[in-house]
This record gives C-alpha cells, sequence and structure tokens, in this order.
C-alpha cells in the first residue's frame, strides 16, 4: 500500500511538472517581459486549484487516500512552483530590478492566498460542506 502511494505520487509529479514547464512557458513566451508571469500564473493557478480540490476531497467527494495524495501531493506539487518563485525573485533583485521583485512577492502571496481561497469557496458553493 505504501509502495502504490510512492508510485502515484511520483507518476503524478513528472506530470505536473511537464504540466508546469508548459504553462508557464507559454504563459512567458505571451508576455515577453522579464517579470516572472508564468511562475505567477502557475502559482495562482496551482494554488486556485488545491484549494478547490482540497476542500472537496475532505467534505461532499471522498476518495482513496493515494489518489488524494497522488493529486494534491504530486500533481499538484509538481506543478506549483514557489522554489522558482523564490529563485526568480532574488535573480530580479540581484539585477537592480527591486520594483519587480518586490511585485512578484506581494502579487504571489497575497492573490495565491487569495486564489486558494476562492477555490476552497467554489468547492463549498457547488458541491456543499
Amino acid at each position: 500500500m505504501v509502495m502504490t502511494r510512492f508510485v502515484l505520487i511520483f507518476l503524478a509529479g513528472g506530470c505536473g511538472c511537464l504540466l508546469r514547464y508548459a504553462v508557464a512557458g507559454w504563459t512567458q513566451r505571451m508576455a515577453d517581459g522579464i517579470f516572472p508571469l508564468g511562475t505567477l500564473t502557475v502559482n495562482l493557478v496551482g494554488c486556485a486549484v488545491i484549494g478547490f480540490l482540497a476542500s472537496l476531497f475532505t467534505g461532499p467527494v471522498l476518495i482513496r487516500e493515494e489518489y488524494r495524495l497522488a493529486i494534491l501531493v504530486g500533481l499538484l506539487g509538481g506543478f506549483t512552483t514557489f522554489s522558482t518563485y523564490g529563485w526568480e525573485t532574488i535573480a530580479l533583485a540581484d539585477h537592480g530590478q527591486w520594483r519587480l521583485a518586490a511585485t512578484n512577492v506581494v502579487a504571489s502571496n497575497l492573490l495565491g492566498l487569495a486564489a486558494a481561497w476562492w477555490g476552497a469557496r467554489l468547492a463549498v458553493t457547488i458541491y456543499g460542506s
């Protein structure tokens, strides 16, 4: 049973990483700037989705623990990029882009929390508590 969890988390994490690469890369190319909009987009989407699914999986839609872990820890853990966020923020600061670095910190944290709250409320609204 434990090995099944590890395998599912591993496989889902790989999928999340590939999804992050695709979404962040595409968004960054569309933005065509130095501000890490691709990473911000992935973080906000990931926060909203994890808020929604975590609320859903602990309430109206119960799923087996190994699948819940695969989705929340594996897929979304691979998809969200707060480690990349930290590195890109430091890189902006190192290059003298203090305003963009500060904007990234404020936007990622405040909007991420708001997105997680919104996702959780959406799950409750759609599926009940």
